[in-house]
């Protein structure tokens, strides 16, 4: 599925300006405003070639998976700037607002702060990627992985995604995410 690069909403979102002309603009241009980054599937040798500072961001974004859950990105920046993100899902469609720093088993999305990212590790035919939160909370066992429906922790849909993040922090040696929102 491909999202509005402006406003992270679908296509012919009315939250976009250039969507909301829909028939006024030609039939290509919409197809130009779907964001593709160039580290979306995983290092390269260009964007990996110093100077780089990479950072791992977490933050919930308008729109919804088809299968109801709220949409967040997984952004990954170099030197300030996204070069890949992933979308995702964290805590469970009816939980999206309760209390995210009380466990077990709330289904909450993961609270803001800061977390060590652990190594990735295979797992279940994919990854886990352990989050241990830097932050007084009593949730526990979180981790980025491949899921949806969402969970507490970082559900990424698409197990090639979630292996373009392992190669990512592997590569980077990577040791913190950030949940914005």
């Amino acid at each position: 599925m491909y999202w509005c690069a402006l406003v992270f909403a679908r296509p012919g979102s009315p939250h976009c300006p250039l969507c909301r002309l829909g028939s006024v603009l030609p039939a290509f241009l919409p197809s130009l405003l779907l964001l593709t980054l160039p580290g979306q599937g995983g290092p390269s040798a260009a964007l990996l070639a110093p100077p780089a500072q990479f950072a791992l961001e977490f933050r919930r974004v308008d729109g919804r998976h088809a299968s109801g859950d709220q949409l967040w990105w997984l952004e990954l920046r170099r030197n300030g700037s996204a070069v890949a993100r992933w979308p995702a899902a964290s805590g469970v469609v009816g939980r999206q607002r309760a209390d995210r720093r009380w466990s077990p088993g709330n289904g909450a999305p993961l609270p803001p702060g800061l977390y060590r990212l652990g190594r990735p590790e295979a797992w279940a035919g994919s990854y886990w990627i352990d989050l241990l939160p830097r932050f007084a909370t009593s949730r526990s066992a979180l981790g980025i992985h491949t899921c949806l429906p969402g969970t507490g922790c970082i559900c990424l849909p698409n197990a090639a995604d979630t292996a373009a993040v392992a190669r990512w922090i592997q590569a980077t040696g990577l040791r913190q995410l950030k949940v914005v929102n």
